[in-house]
C-alpha cells in the first residue's frame, strides 16, 4: 500500500495504482493553476509514499515542463518574454514551468539540453549552468571540473575575495571591509557575469602566471609573487575597521563624558597618547594612529560605589575609559562621524585605514579552488621570463593540479592566454562557452604554441630552462585571509589573575598554547630547556611545611612562614606551577589532605 502524506502526516491509504493516478491528476491541477505552484506532489513507489508538501522552508528551482517528448515552452514565448508580453508568473499558471524541490525531483527525469529528450523525460533545464547555482556559474569551464573545487572556487572568489563590494562602502561603518585596487574583469568570463551584475564589481584581477616548482617557495600550493609586480599596485587593497563609542548614561544620573580626560583621573596614560585629540576630545581626520593611542577620549564614573577613595574631599573620582586603536592596528583615520544611538545619546564612530601591500603569507585563490598563499616575493630581475621578455606576476606548482583533476583551470590559462593576445573576451560559460580548438587557432594565428607551453630563461643565472613551461592569463582572487590579521607573537604581557598564567587570545596580547603534541614534539628533539622554559610561564615560589607536608602561611610584614597545621617554622621553599598550587587549595577546600614529600635535590 502507498501511504499519502500531507506535510509528514499520514491521512490515507491507497494502492499503487491508485497512487500515481493522483499524483498525475493532482499535477494537472497544479499545472491549470488550481493548485498553488509551490505545492510538492513526489509520488515514491520505492519507499511506498506519496509525499504532499506545503510547509515553508523548502528549495525549489523551476524546470521546464516536457509532455509526452514535447517541450511546452517554445521560441514564441521566448519572443513574448523579451518583448515584455508575458511574464514568468504567467508561464507557471500555463504550466509551462513549475517549481520541484529536492524529493519531487526523485520522480521526475529531467533533461539537460533539448537534444538529451526521450519519451520518459518529464523537465528540462532551463540551461545547464543552473545546475551550479549563483556562485557556481561565475566558473568558467565548472563542467571540466569536480564538483568540489566548484565548491571551493564558489567559497574562496565570489565569498572571500576581495573586490569592491558596495559603491557606497566610504559612508558605510561594516565590521571590517577590505577594498581592493583597481579591480578587472576577467578576460574569459561565464554569460552569468552580465547577467548577475558582476562587471560592474567585479573581485579579482588577471595575472600573467607560469606553472613550475621554483627553489622549494612554492611547495604545498604556495605561490611565488613578482616584487615587480606588486609595486605596481598589483593586488593591492584598503583595509577599514570602525571603531564605535558611545556616550552611556547609568542609573543614579551618572553619565560618561566624552572630552580630552583631565590628568587626576584614574587610569590616566601619558600625555603623548592624547596629542592626536581635538578640544572636543576626538581624533583630527587623516592622523596617523598606531596600536594603544587614543581615537576618542571619554571618561566615566567609578565602577564601584561605596569606597572611602569615591568621597575624596568632594572631588568627583572618574576613570579613563578612552577608546583606543587595537594593539595589532595602524593606520590614518579616514573619517570621524558624531551621531545618535536609539537612546537619543552621543554616539561617535571612528573609521581607521589601512593600506594592505601583499607579503608573504598572503591568500591568494584562483577560480578553481587552487589556493594557496605567498611564500616568496621576487625581485622582477630574479624571475624567470620568455623568450618575449614576459615576466609572469605569478608562479604557481604544477603539481597541485594532478590530484585536484581541475582541468577547467588549464583550459582557463589557454582560453586567458587568448583574450589578451586577441584583445577580445572569451566565453567560458559551462556547458557551452568557446571550445578549446577556437582557443587553440588564435594561439596559433598569434605566434604562439597551441599547447600553452613557452620556453624560459631563469632569472638567476640567465640559463634557458630544460623544458617548456606552461603559462598563460589567468583571473586571481586576493582573499581576506591576511597576514596582518592573523599574526600573533608575543613575548611578556598580561597574565590571568586567577591562575597567573599568560591570557588567551590575540587581541588581549595572549600566548600561544602549547598543548601536549606540541610538547611531544619538543620531547623528541630533546630540547629539555626549550620545554622547561614554555611550561614555566607560571612559575612561583610556595612555602612548604617540612612536617605536615602542606603549603604554609607567609606573613609579608614579619617576613616569616609557619604550618597553619602545627603552626612550626620548619618551612622550606619550593619551586612548583602556580595551577599546581591552585588545585593544592582546591584539594584542600574539599577536606583531602594532598601532603608533599620533601627530599633534597642531591646537588
Amino acid at each position: 500500500m502507498i501511504n499519502i502524506m500531507l506535510n509528514g502526516r499520514i491521512i490515507s491509504q491507497v494502492t499503487p495504482e491508485e497512487g500515481a493516478a493522483i499524483a498525475q491528476k493532482l499535477r494537472e491541477r497544479r499545472r491549470k493553476g488550481k493548485l498553488d505552484s509551490q505545492v510538492t506532489i513526489a509520488f515514491i513507489p520505492a519507499r511506498d509514499e506519496l509525499r504532499i508538501d506545503s510547509s515553508a522552508g523548502r528549495l525549489l528551482r523551476p524546470l521546464i515542463v516536457i509532455e509526452k517528448g514535447k517541450v511546452l515552452l517554445q521560441d514564441a514565448d521566448l519572443v513574448a518574454l523579451k518583448e515584455g508580453k508575458l511574464t514568468w508568473s504567467k508561464l507557471i499558471k500555463q504550466g509551462k514551468v513549475e517549481y520541484l524541490d529536492g524529493e519531487e525531483e526523485e520522480d521526475a527525469l529531467i533533461a539537460l539540453t533539448e537534444k538529451d529528450i526521450t519519451s520518459e523525460h518529464t523537465h528540462m533545464e532551463i540551461h545547464p549552468i543552473i545546475l551550479l547555482g549563483v556562485p557556481g556559474s561565475l566558473i568558467p569551464f565548472a563542467n571540466y571540473s569536480r564538483g568540489d573545487r566548484v565548491n571551493y572556487g564558489t567559497s574562496k572568489g565570489v565569498k572571500q575575495g576581495l573586490g569592491i563590494y558596495s559603491l557606497n562602502y566610504p559612508l558605510r561603518f561594516d565590521t571590517f571591509t577590505n577594498i581592493l585596487y583597481a579591480p578587472q574583469n576577467p578576460l574569459v568570463k561565464t554569460k552569468m557575469h552580465d547577467v548577475l551584475g558582476f562587471s560592474h564589481h567585479p573581485a579579482g584581477q588577471n595575472f600573467v602566471v607560469a606553472m613550475l616548482p621554483w627553489e622549494g617557495y612554492n611547495m604545498e600550493d604556495a605561490v611565488i609573487m613578482n616584487k615587480g609586480s606588486l609595486q605596481r599596485a598589483i593586488a593591492r587593497s584598503t583595509y577599514f575597521r570602525p571603531y564605535t563609542v558611545p556616550e552611556n548614561r547609568y542609573p543614579g544620573g551618572q553619565e560618561d563624558r566624552i572630552g580630552v580626560p583631565e590628568k587626576d583621573v584614574s587610569g590616566y596614560s601619558a600625555e603623548e597618547d592624547y596629542q592626536n585629540l581635538d578640544e572636543d576630545g576626538m581624533v583630527f581626520p587623516e592622523s596617523w594612529m598606531d596600536g594603544g593611542d587614543v581615537l576618542v577620549g571619554k571618561t566615566s564614573p567609578p565602577r564601584f560605589l561605596g569606597s572611602m577613595s569615591t568621597f575624596r574631599m568632594g572631588v568627583e573620582s572618574r576613570r579613563d575609559t578612552s577608546s583606543r586603536v587595537r594593539h595589532d592596528e595602524h593606520g590614518r583615520v579616514d573619517s570621524v562621524v558624531v551621531t545618535e544611538n536609539v537612546e537619543g545619546r552621543k554616539l561617535i564612530r571612528v573609521r581607521m585605514r589601512e593600506d594592505r601591500r601583499t607579503e608573504t603569507g598572503d591568500k591568494f585563490s584562483s577560480r578553481h579552488g587552487q589556493k594557496g598563499v605567498v611564500g616568496l616575493i621576487l625581485p622582477p630581475e630574479d624571475m624567470p621570463f620568455t623568450e618575449g621578455g614576459v615576466i609572469p606576476d605569478m608562479i604557481t606548482n604544477p603539481h597541485g593540479i594532478p590530484s585536484r583533476m581541475t582541468f577547467n583551470q588549464l583550459i582557463d590559462f589557454l582560453a586567458g592566454k587568448a583574450a589578451a593576445v586577441s584583445g577580445d573576451f572569451v566565453d567560458g560559460t559551462p556547458f557551452e562557452g568557446d571550445p578549446i580548438v577556437k582557443t587553440k587557432k588564435l594561439l596559433t594565428a598569434r605566434g604562439f604554441k597551441s599547447s600553452g607551453n613557452e620556453v624560459m630563461y631563469n632569472g638567476i643565472s640567465g640559463e634557458k630552462m630544460e623544458v617548456e613551461i606552461f603559462s598563460g592569463v589567468i583571473y586571481y582572487h586576493k582573499v581576506r585571509h591576511m597576514v596582518a590579521n592573523k599574526i600573533h607573537v608575543r613575548a611578556r604581557g598580561p597574565v590571568q589573575m586567577l591562575t597567573r598564567q599568560p591570557t588567551e587570545g590575540r587581541s588581549k596580547l595572549g600566548g600561544l598554547r602549547m598543548g601536549e603534541m606540541e610538547k611531544d614534539c619538543l620531547v623528541s628533539h630533546g630540547a629539555s630547556l626549550l620545554l622547561d622554559e614554555r611550561f614555566s610561564s607560571d612559575r612561583t615560589r610556595v612555602p612548604v611545611c617540612t612536617n605536615c607536608g602542606i603549603v604554609a602561611v607567609y606573613n609579608y610584614v614579619k617576613d616569616k612562614a609557619f604550618c597553619p597545621l602545627c603552626s612550626g617554622e620548619a618551612v622550606e621553599w619550593v619551586e612548583m606551577s602556580y595551577a599546581f598550587h591552585i588545585m593544592l587549595q582546591e584539594l584542600i577546600t574539599m577536606g583531602i589532605y594532598p601532603k608533599m614529600v620533601l627530599k633534597d635535590k642531591g646537588w
